[in-house]
């Protein structure tokens, strides 16, 4: 990927961006640790879910068109390590839970990692990154073929295919009528 003014005003942006939101899950995260108990704790994964959503979307910066991938190594390697750990410090019932959950009922920094890494993770799941467009291909092959762009192309096809069935149906009254005057 050539670093062009484009791509480096997009990661000076993203980098802010992720700073405002590590300002913001600070804040978030002080107003829950007023509540106690696992209400707390649950209204703290939430808000760290959703940092770690909104961080994914922040690092999202390249070239390309984004592509929707169901990736299973993610899934196994992040996700699911991820969500076991965040359910282990939340029952009791379940192996490592001593460890996860602090006596002390606070929010350890296991945990905190964890959720960011699922609300990260969910989304990378599923959008597996960009496609770059080779230089040598025609235009009409350099759709990835289940990607994002794909799916935009045929939407503009087929609003392109019916302004233009419109617009025939505007010209072809207009001539039946003219031919009628005369």
């Amino acid at each position: 990927m050539k670093n062009s003014k484009r791509n480096i005003i997009n990661l000076v942006f993203s980098s802010f961006l992720v700073i405002g939101y590590i300002v913001c899950t600070y804040f978030f995260s002080s107003l829950a640790n007023q509540v106690s108990g696992t209400v707390g704790r649950l209204i703290q994964i939430a808000i760290l879910l959703v940092f770690g959503l909104l961080l994914f979307y922040a690092t999202r910066v390249g070239e390309g068109k984004q592509v929707k991938r169901f990736s299973l190594p993610v899934l196994l390697l992040l996700d699911i390590p991820c969500l076991y750990i965040i359910l282990a410090a939340m029952i009791s019932a379940l192996p490592l839970h001593e460890q996860l959950a602090p006596a002390d009922g606070g929010f350890p920094v296991i945990l905190t990692l964890a959720v960011v890494a699922l609300g990260y993770g969910i989304p990378y799941t599923f959008l597996s990154g960009y496609e770059l467009k080779e230089d040598d291909e025609d235009e009409e092959s350099d759709l990835v073929e289940g990607g994002i762009a794909e799916e935009l192309a045929e939407a503009e096809a087929e609003e392109t295919a019916q302004e233009l069935a419109e617009e025939a149906e505007e010209i072809i009254p207009a001539d039946n009528d003219a031919a009628e005057e005369e």
